[in-house]
């Protein structure tokens, strides 16, 4: 049954829309695989001498960040691990049981390169640790306890991903940890340092997050086999009707009507209002370069920018996706392309001025770190927003906005074609303030950024032209690649 369930998914991989269209995207994200492999078996090998010179305990070193470095890995996944999609309902007509379907739908997840790769850092690190005299024995079972985390990490995600309730409460508890460290009041290493540390020195506590882990599976397991019926999510749930007419949009026309429908989406739909969440979580990036004296100062605008930008990657980079559903149907209709693209603009434009309004609390830390991120909401108004919609054009992602749960759905609001695409609306303006920091002069880059934004803006119509023409010529493309469900 597992080998037929192999050849299935095999033959939809390779018949897919997107197999031979995104072969460029693939090989690159290859390159990203083989270059993360070879800088964490270059970590594993070189930590423990690299601890040793600086007279640490390489081991005990090693588990007093663990704690940090399982929770950075959950976040990871959590933004850009997409969980493996098996297509259920033409399953459940034929004669497969459904415990053998979930089993193998799990199983995938365990080929993850978010699982694996730490091995290429903990088993080398485990190696040289033997090599230099530790216990072999206690190695094997500290490695042990180490994977079970990550694995741990895995069905985390999972969970977290189609269970809201559980996710919020993850992240109010990963929040006030930070904050709790961050601030002296509590410092959450005194108590994980020695509970990593006897994986090593007590044997058998390495069987507690193995046991976890069982345990985390048998849940997942049961969770997803209670929902794994044909009209899974079709049960309406009784609320009261609220109508909302935003008739205050008609006076713009087409540019009103587009934006009445984006305003509704994102109210409606729990993917939509997922990017309402992440802009939040966005204003507070900055905390993470401003005052840091570990960060280079030129990561000041980097901060900047996703400070006021968060909606704008979140939520422009899935234009035109967000409309999969019926974008066949708008694209039959009398609907100007340039009227659609300039409501997502305004939209964005809209949210990346709010956002720099509310962060107006890092006045606290002083006016200039309110101005780098001022600066960068008007390179992002005046530049990246043309960006996201211009990559909008060949990102074909279907978003199925129905699919508000269900067994393994793909709830994710990141993927990696999507970062991919950012890259390049953040070199630009790193360089340019690099420019003025060269020049001893933080005005001078940060006159740079902003001169870029405000060019933007003034040729946003002939931009607009060359969008709308990509835009037409991905049309019939754009419309097969929504076609694709799976």
């Amino acid at each position: 049954m597992i080998k037929k369930f192999i050849y299935l998914e095999w033959k939809a991989f390779i018949r897919s829309a997107s197999f031979g269209k995104n072969l460029a995207m693939k090989i690159i994200i290859g390159f990203l695989i083989i270059y993360f492999s070879l800088v964490f078996v270059a970590m594993g090998v070189g930590a423990f001498y690299v601890l040793k010179d600086m007279n640490l305990e390489p081991l005990a070193t090693i588990n007093k960040f663990l704690i940090y470095y399982f929770l950075f890995d959950l976040v990871i996944r959590l933004l850009l691990q997409s969980i493996p999609v098996l297509n259920i309902k033409p399953l459940l007509v034929l004669p497969f049981k459904k415990p053998v379907i979930v089993h193998f739908s799990l199983g995938k997840t365990a080929l993850s390169f978010f699982n694996w790769v730490h091995a290429l850092f903990f088993v080398p690190f485990s190696v040289v640790l033997i090599l230099e005299g530790y216990d072999v024995v206690g190695i094997f079972f500290w490695y042990v306890g180490a994977m079970a985390f990550i694995y741990i990490n895995n069905f985390l995600n999972i969970i977290l991903s189609n269970i809201d309730k559980l996710f919020v409460v993850f992240v109010v508890l990963i929040l006030a940890l930070a904050g709790a460290q961050y601030y002296q009041f509590f410092d959450i290493t005194t108590f994980t340092t020695p509970f990593f540390q006897n994986f090593y020195d007590i044997e058998g506590v390495f069987l507690i997050p193995v046991l976890i882990l069982g345990g985390l599976y048998a849940f997942t397991f049961k969770y997803f086999k209670n929902n794994l019926y044909l009209d899974a999510g079709l049960s309406v749930k009784e609320d009261v009707a609220t109508t909302e007419n935003l008739a205050w949009l008609n006076q713009f026309g087409t540019l009103g009507t587009f934006l009445k429908n984006d305003i509704k989406l994102i109210k409606r739909n729990k993917r939509s209002k997922t990017t309402i969440f992440m802009s939040v979580l966005f204003l507070f990036y900055g905390f993470l370069f401003f005052g840091n004296s570990h960060q280079p100062p030129v990561m000041h605008i980097f901060a900047g920018i996703f400070v006021s930008g968060g909606f704008l990657f979140v939520f422009g980079q899935f234009v035109p996706s967000w409309d999969s559903s019926y974008y066949q149907l708008m694209m039959t209709q009398n609907i100007p392309y340039r009227g659609y693209i300039t409501s997502k603009w305004w939209l964005i434009v809209i949210v990346t001025f709010l956002s720099t309004i509310l962060a107006s609390f890092y006045l606290f830390l002083g006016w200039e770190i309110y101005l780098t991120i001022v600066v960068g909401a008007i390179y992002n108004i005046g530049v990246n927003s043309h960006l996201v919609l211009l990559g909008g054009a060949f990102t074909k992602t279907p978003i199925d906005l129905s699919n508000a749960g269900g067994a393994f759905g793909d709830k994710k609001a990141f993927n990696v074609n999507a970062m991919l695409l950012t890259l390049p609306k953040i070199l630009l303006p790193l360089g340019l303030y690099a420019i003025g920091l060269y020049l001893n002069n933080k005005n001078l880059g940060l006159a740079l950024v902003a001169g870029a934004g405000v060019l933007g803006f003034v040729f946003k119509e002939k931009v607009f032209s060359l969008i709308e023409k990509r835009y037409k010529v991905e049309k019939y493309s754009t419309i097969s690649a929504y076609k694709q469900k799976s």
